[in-house]
This record gives C-alpha cells, structure tokens and sequence, in this order.
C-alpha cells in the first residue's frame, strides 16, 4: 500500500476535517495548547477554509513550553531533542497508541523506496552511538529508529570512528549482489562511505541509501544534492538515493525525496505549507519561505501544524514523481528571524 497516492485536491479535502477535529481534540485536551490558540483570537468553534488557515505553533514551544494531551498517567514515552541553539530541548510526549502510530507510518513510509521485507544494512555510524542509552543524542534515536527496517547490521566505523574497510568489503562480499539498505547522515555518509568507496573501489551498485542532516557541513567541500547524487552514481554505481526531512517534534512523519532527486515529497497523511515570512501568506511555487509541516500523526501532543526554523520553496504540485505539493529546504532561518516568529507568539503564550 503506498502513502505517495494523493493529488493535493484529494489532500486538502480529506486532511483538512481531520486537522480541524485534531485541533478542538488538542484544544480540549492540552490546557496550554487552547491558551495560546485563545490569546491568538481564534475562537474555539474556528471553522478553517483551507490546510494554510490552521493555527500553527512555532516549534521551539515545544522548547519552552511542556504541551501535551494526554493525562501523565498514560505518557507511555517522553523524547527530547538536543536543541543547537541552546535554547534548550523539545519534550515530546507519546501515549502508546501514538508511539505505535509514528513507528507504522514511518515504516510504511519508507516501504515505498525499500519494498515489503527487511534488507542486510550498512549503518554509516559506530555501534558507540546506540551503546549508551542514557545520552541518547537525536542522532542516536536515528539511528536506532532506522535500524529497525534492516537486518544484519554492518556498521561503516570502529569504537575509534575510523572507518571499518574490512567489515564493508566483507558486508559487500556477503549481501552486495543484492539489494541492500544503507542509512546515515548526510555529511557521514560522504566522508566515510563515499570516500571510503571511491578510494578503494567498492561497489555500492545494489545499495538504497536513505540519508537525513542537512547539507551545512558539506558546504566547505563544494556537494550539493545533485553534486552527491553525481558523484556516488559515477564512482561507486549507486543510483537509489533517498534524502528525507523530518523533526522529532512532528515524530513518525518524513517527506521523502523522490526517485528522480531534488524535491521531497508528503506521505498521504501529511503536508506542507511554505509562508512568506513578512505576510505569513502562503508562498507560489518557486519563491523561498518558512517550511510549516502538517500531519494527522500527532495525536498525544499539539504537534500536527507547525512552523519550522527552515526556509524550503515549492518546486512544483502534481507534477513531480509522486504525487502532492513537492519541495526543497533550503537552510535554517537566520538566527534573530527565527527568534522573531516564535517571540511574536510567546508574547501572545506568556
């Protein structure tokens, strides 16, 4: 079953009723969440017009704020982010119907570029990531959350964060002639497993790679998107390259690059919004805004519209691989910026 099915006509009409209903639900259930939807003036029997006319919160109030809708007695899991800013970490909190839901659709997500079973995997990361649970980093839950769709784990570095070459020829000895999933952030996957790959001509013809984190720290070696995508096709055969944007505070949900690269796309149970960051309007295919990502996952906590820290644009609706609005995120906002969405709204919170 695909979740890459939706025009963005039959998004909009079937998501809406349900995003309206999850708004009341999180309205008369989280006591914070109908304070600020009450300070903002929008009244508790609201009727929304279209996806783009939902109340959003900015999310870093999940930084500052403790949101939640369901009673603490059945807060099954809590997760945190590691916040870069410093500004402190979202608390997520997930009752166990929600912690079912994310991990399902994040799986059924995926199926779309991995197929129904489970696939030898390549771990570009050190088993030391996952080892200590108690300072369990963002990039540690990725980890851990994306090794569940594979099997017989191979992980790319030792305990030292050296490059195993040993364990990925033996991997690939193994399981390369067939499909093989192969997961990492993105500025890993280039400085341990394209290099690696290059220097010592290994073969990723059969690999998936699935890859998340920004291209931030690539920019000083001249990749980008289509750069990285050119260059593992040329040098080691690999051709199925997935990138994917998601946030802890929306957890379940990613927008998955499509086949032909360069525009991420919305699983049927999600959307985007990209807003002019003076107006706050809607943006038109082709002008950069501020991501605002949509999604009927977030059941247990007040998560299912929310503004980004991040600048993407439309590339284009209905006209892409699959089918919806797709788009590219083009960076973080700048710092103060950033601080001025959010600070509009917790004068409006306090």
């Amino acid at each position: 079953m695909s979740v890459f099915t939706r025009s963005q006509g039959d998004r909009e009409a079937l998501l809406l009723p349900e995003l309206a209903s999850l708004t009341a639900h999180h309205r008369a259930n989280s006591e914070g969440y109908e304070r600020i939807l009450a300070s903002l003036g929008i009244a508790p029997d609201a009727t929304f017009g279209s996806i783009a006319d939902l109340p959003w919160l900015p999310v870093r109030m999940f930084k500052t704020h403790d949101l939640k809708s369901v009673p603490d007695s059945e807060v099954f899991k809590t997760l945190t982010s590691s916040g870069t800013t410093g500004a402190g970490a979202s608390r997520i909190y997930l009752d166990k119907e929600a912690a079912g839901a994310q991990t399902k659709q994040l799986g059924a997500t995926l199926q779309e570029v991995l197929g129904g079973e489970r696939l030898p995997m390549l771990m570009v990361d050190t088993i030391g990531i996952i080892k200590n649970r108690r300072s369990f980093s963002a990039r540690g839950a990725g980890v851990l959350g994306m090794a569940n769709f594979g099997r017989k784990h191979t992980y790319v570095l030792d305990e030292n964060d050296e490059p195993d070459v040993e364990a990925v020829k033996k991997f690939l000895a193994e399981y390369g002639d067939k499909p093989f999933l192969i997961f990492g952030f993105t500025f890993m996957v280039w400085l341990y497993l394209y290099e690696v790959a290059r220097d010592n001509g290994l073969d990723l013809s059969n690999g998936i790679l699935i890859h998340s984190g920004g291209w931030k720290k690539l920019i000083d070696r001249a990749v980008d998107n289509t750069e990285f995508r050119r260059r593992f096709k040329e040098d080691t055969g690999l051709t199925r390259i997935h990138n994917y944007y998601g946030m802890i505070e929306q957890i379940g949900t990613v927008f998955l690059e499509g086949p032909s690269g360069n525009s991420l796309y919305c699983p049927d149970f999600a959307d985007v919004v990209i807003r002019n960051p003076e107006t706050w309007e809607e943006q038109p295919v082709g002008e950069p805004g501020v991501i605002e990502v949509v999604s009927t996952l977030p059941k247990s906590y007040p998560g299912h519209v929310l503004l980004t820290e991040d600048l993407g644009v439309y590339n284009g609706i209905d006209d892409g691989d699959w089918p919806g609005k797709h788009f590219s995120v083009l960076g973080r906002l700048p710092k103060a910026e950033a601080r001025g969405c959010s600070d509009t709204f917790s004068g409006a919170a306090a």
